[in-house]
């Protein structure tokens, strides 16, 4: 041929491109069905020459191996291009056969996401809120559900990360229903709008399931206090006698009945005398207060203290609030977060200073840059099974620690791309 090398290139390569399609459509065919089959790769020199004699045999039907294309770099570059071409979806078939999923169930088909629709942005994160569709049904084998809880179930909301399939969803639905109303069964169905399809059971046995083991439910009278809740822990005071027992129940006299006398309860038998429940979590309050009957679940040697008591007095115990919460809602109120950082080389946190600008719990070592300083403070070190609070400087770490580190946000990725 009389035309210039790059030219002669450029046509090989054009050439190279129209021969190697088939051959790249079959060796991808041949890696994707051997390694999604059998599991075994097929060699790749195997595949390269099946793919050679392919284009070979397609550039005769289309006329292109003439003497002049054979004897020039043209033919040349082309059969590099096709032989490159080749092994790459050959390589790419092998790698799709061995991650694409061998069983495909109905299960797995349910496990897609939500519609962008439905999910609504909170800070980083995102968030879905299931709301009910339709009337709550009926389960099959149980009571019909009360009209006030198939109501309040009906115009119930629930929130949920966005990030989780349907069927993660609709696990936790259930469990949610099935824990706030003490419900015998539940099923939901959720959509990708995150709309839900509801059936359930009231509660069988509401009050003897509550009623832990070797105890009894007794209900005294007594001045209930506003808001007393199921769970409670409350001190029953009657004349020298002093009973703690578990909030089961409680009702006033403005609930519309008048108070029962006291009567013991068997775990058995319960449900024929017990007070009506208290309404479920997230509906307050509990109880309006004022001369009504609590039933609370006692050990039975303590059951005739109570059963010879006409009215008791009501002490109510505080069960405290969660520090460590309060101090993460402070943290976050300031900009801060907490993150657990894996060590990744050993020293320790004098060694990482100049690095991160942090100090050890109680003191900071910001640096003098031109940046703002850094400031993060570890609070604690878990080394296996062992932990570290509040550690100093000085404070030897091991590739693997874990520690628990509070700062901003930028501050903490400086921070851990040190320490990690």
């Amino acid at each position: 041929m009389d035309a210039s090398l790059p030219v002669q290139a450029l046509l090989g390569l054009y050439l190279g491109a129209l021969t190697a399609v088939v051959p790249a459509l079959v060796a991808w065919t041949l890696g994707f069905t051997f390694k999604y089959v059998t599991g075994v790769t097929i060699p790749g020199f195997g595949v390269l020459v099946l793919g050679v004699a392919i284009a070979g045999v397609q550039g005769g039907l289309l006329g292109l191996l003439d003497a002049q294309i054979l004897g020039s770099p043209t033919a040349l570059v082309s059969a590099l291009v096709v032989m490159m071409v080749t092994l790459y979806a050959h390589a790419q078939g092998d790698r799709m056969g061995a991650e694409f999923p061998h069983r495909i169930t109905l299960r797995t088909l349910r496990d897609r996401g939500l519609s962008a629709d439905a999910i609504e942005r909170v800070g980083q994160f995102g968030q879905v809120r299931v709301r009910t569709t339709g009337d709550v049904g009926d389960v099959e084998g149980y009571p019909p559900l009360p009209d006030a809880l198939r109501a309040t179930i009906r115009d119930g909301e629930w929130t949920f990360p966005a990030d989780l399939p349907l069927s993660e969803l609709e696990t936790r639905l259930e469990e949610r229903l099935r824990t706030d109303h003490d419900l015998a069964a539940v099923a939901a169905s959720i959509d990708d709008r995150g709309r839900a399809t509801i059936s359930a059971a009231p509660p069988v046995g509401a009050l003897s399931r509550r009623v832990p083991t070797g105890e009894r439910a007794v209900s005294v009278e007594a001045l209930v206090p506003t808001g007393v809740a199921r769970g409670d822990e409350a001190t029953v005071a009657t004349g020298d006698e002093a009973v703690t027992g578990t909030v089961l129940s409680a009702r006033t006299d403005a609930d519309g009945s008048p108070p029962a006398s006291a009567a013991p309860t068997d775990a058995d038998d319960a449900e024929g005398s017990a007070d009506r429940p208290l309404p479920t979590a997230g509906a307050a309050p509990r109880t309006t207060g004022g001369d009504g009957r609590i039933t609370l679940g006692v050990p039975a040697r303590d059951a005739p203290a109570l059963l010879a008591a006409d009215r008791a007095a009501v002490r109510v115990h505080a069960r405290g609030t969660r520090g460590e919460f309060e101090l993460l809602a402070l943290l976050r109120r300031d900009g801060k977060r907490l993150r657990e950082v894996r060590v990744g080389r050993p020293g320790s946190l004098d060694d990482m200073r100049p690095a991160a600008g942090f100090g050890g719990a109680g003191e900071t070592a910001p640096e003098e840059t031109e940046e703002p300083p850094h400031e993060v403070a570890v609070l604690a070190i878990r080394r296996g099974d062992s932990w570290t609070f509040a550690p100093r400087g000085t404070t030897g770490l091991d590739a693997g620690d874990q520690l628990y580190a509070v700062g901003s946000p930028g501050a903490l990725d400086r921070f851990e791309a040190v320490v990690a």
